[in-house]
């Protein structure tokens, strides 16, 4: 009885003491929650984008008719004192399908020394100039050709990126990045690698005085599974080719075969299923589910660009101009050996003007070609587009645009090449949204 009495008492003494125990370790844990947790109070933001279009357009993403564009719902928020996350969700519609995908979700550090930054997820490449921005924060209805046709537009994906910010006078960033490289595999490839794209990048920029400033990068970006696989020529297609053939190459640059690509776009169309030939081609590898895979692809991809503004007495307000271009070429295309080495790349480049010539009225100019490959088993095509394009925006404030824009196409191989296309859109953003970039 004693001893049970006694048991009795220790195990009310021990239950005090975990009792205890317990109570200041959630007390400790409770501080360390406070000490690094920030309050969850993050920014929402909302991106309305539609349009108009008069006229369907080459290597375009959107359709001819009314539209949405990229409607996008951002939230992000500091996580602690070291991260910070973000999340971005885009809405457009393609084919007459509206689709929901995630374009952005990523976290990077916050407090890295010496410059050094990382970030882990899914988001925009710093390949280029363009491609790290929003599509809502271009002066134009849609990317220059040569983005839409090797970035798929502009190119996200799931990877990692470590960057630096070299501590010199001047703005010099240096960074590598390594993703999937789902968006930018060739067709046919059996066996790609799980880790296709590493992409190294550099950017240096300044100010010539409080009026003027400059920016120029470099880019480099590797793509594993970048080179298209030859596949050996069918007697079917050997048959079918050498009906129209003209040279040894096979080349297709007449009307006739201009038609036979017209053909093989309906038929793709109409299967809605990618087309077993090897090579580049927006006909035979766009993806119709709107991934923004691009269109034309290559082992090596260089990218070179230029950026220079000017701002009376500095006041970015009511006057400034900006011009951009960039030159982007893309190499080893192919596995195909009867491709010459000279023919075995993609390239393209754009000039950008644009004049905001009153607080609220803007008006700019851009021109740009690309010239891709499309190689077949036994032949090849050369597809070719030049674009002009004039816009004129206003924008009652900050947070809402219209634009107008005329777009003039030339070219050759390509489906939808259009002289006159009337573009009317509008960009409407709620709530806070990050700040430009330069």
């Amino acid at each position: 009885m004693l001893q049970q009495q006694l048991h009795i008492e220790q195990t009310a003494v021990n239950n005090r003491c975990i009792t205890k125990k317990n109570l200041s370790l959630a007390v400790f844990l409770g501080y360390l929650s406070t000490s690094n947790a920030m309050d969850f109070n993050p920014n929402y933001s909302l991106i309305l984008d539609g349009h108009y279009k008069s006229e369907k357009s080459a290597l375009s993403e959107t359709d001819k008719g009314f539209g949405l564009g990229h409607v996008e719902l951002s939230i992000s928020s500091p996580i602690d004192d070291l991260f910070f996350g973000k999340l971005t969700a885009v809405l457009h519609t393609h084919d007459s399908k509206t689709e929901l995908e995630a374009e952005e979700a990523f976290i990077q550090t916050l407090t890295l020394p010496g410059g050094l930054s990382a970030r882990a997820g899914r988001f925009l490449s710093d390949f280029g100039y363009l491609n790290s921005q929003h599509t809502h924060t271009d002066s134009f209805t849609e990317r220059p050709a040569v983005y839409r046709a090797l970035l798929g537009s502009h190119y996200f994906d799931d990877g990692v990126r470590v960057s630096y910010l070299m501590p010199t006078d001047i703005y010099w960033n240096i960074g590598a990045e390594a993703f999937s490289g789902k968006k930018l595999r060739a067709n046919n490839i059996k066996d790609p690698n799980s880790v296709g794209v590493y992409n190294f990048f550099t950017k240096i920029g300044g100010d010539f005085n409080h009026e003027h400033s400059w920016q120029i990068g470099f880019n480099y970006l590797h793509n594993e599974n970048g080179t298209s696989p030859w596949s050996r020529p069918t007697e079917h297609h050997q048959h079918d080719h050498h009906k129209h053939d003209d040279d040894e190459h096979h080349k297709h640059e007449d009307d006739k075969h201009h038609e036979h690509d017209h053909h093989h776009e309906e038929h793709h169309h109409d299967a809605h299923h990618e087309h077993p030939h090897a090579g580049g081609n927006p006909h035979h590898g766009h993806d119709h589910h709107h991934c923004h895979k691009a269109s034309y692809t290559g082992k090596d991809l260089y990218g070179v660009e230029a950026v220079w503004k000017w701002a009376p007495e500095g006041n970015y307000k009511y006057r400034h101009l900006s011009l951009s271009a960039e030159y982007l070429q893309a190499r080893n295309i192919t596995d195909n050996k009867t491709i010459k080495s000279t023919d075995d790349k993609h390239d393209g480049w754009y000039l950008s003007s644009v004049y905001q010539f009153a607080p609220q009225w803007a008006t700019g100019v851009r021109y740009g070609e690309f010239n891709g490959l499309k190689v077949e088993d036994d032949h090849h095509h050369k597809h070719s587009l030049k674009e002009t394009e004039l816009m004129l925006s206003w924008s009652h404030s900050h947070f809402s645009t219209l634009r107008l824009q005329w777009t003039h196409q030339k070219g050759k191989g390509l489906g939808h090449i259009n002289d006159n296309i009337i573009t009317l859109q509008y960009v409407m953003s709620l709530g806070a949204h990050d700040a430009h970039q330069f």
